[in-house]
Formats: C-alpha cells, structure tokens, sequence
C-alpha cells in the first residue's frame, strides 16, 4: 500500500514572502543554497530551520517568510490531485 499524496508530482519556485501562502499541496521545500529558512505551518505557527545547500524540508508549509529567511533557491515540492 502506498499513499500518492506524498510524492511531489509538481515543483514550484519560492519567492519567501510575509503575505502570500504557498499552495495547499505542498508537502515539501528544497533548499538550493542553504542558510535560515521562516516557515509557518498550517496552523500559522513559525520556525526557522537552518538548512544546508541541497537540504529537503518535508511538511504542509502554508508559508516562507521573507523576514528572516536568508536561504535562496527554494523550491516547494507539490503533490496534486
């Protein structure tokens, strides 16, 4: 048994922003070149990762915010329907 909604079947470049959210289907960031990276979950709350170049972040992001966020190269990882 697999679960498909799991597996990026689209990609999608960030541009982190304190306002726009990320598509609903994403299940992941890929981080190009590393340093900290804002996120916020679906419920809103913030963290700052400090990621490394080439580094997958896996979860539902809702957004990565521009505040904070020095990493660059970011690219959501989508699984859509």
């Amino acid at each position: 048994m697999s679960d498909k909604t799991l597996i990026p079947n689209d990609f999608a470049n960030v541009t982190p922003s304190d306002t726009e959210v990320l598509s609903s289907f994403t299940i992941g960031l890929f981080v190009g070149t590393g340093g900290a990276v804002v996120v916020e979950g679906v419920s809103g709350v913030a963290s700052t990762y400090q990621a490394q170049s080439g580094q997958y972040l896996t979860g539902r992001f809702r957004r990565v915010r521009a505040t904070g966020t020095t990493a660059s190269g970011i690219v959501a990882q989508l699984a859509t329907p």
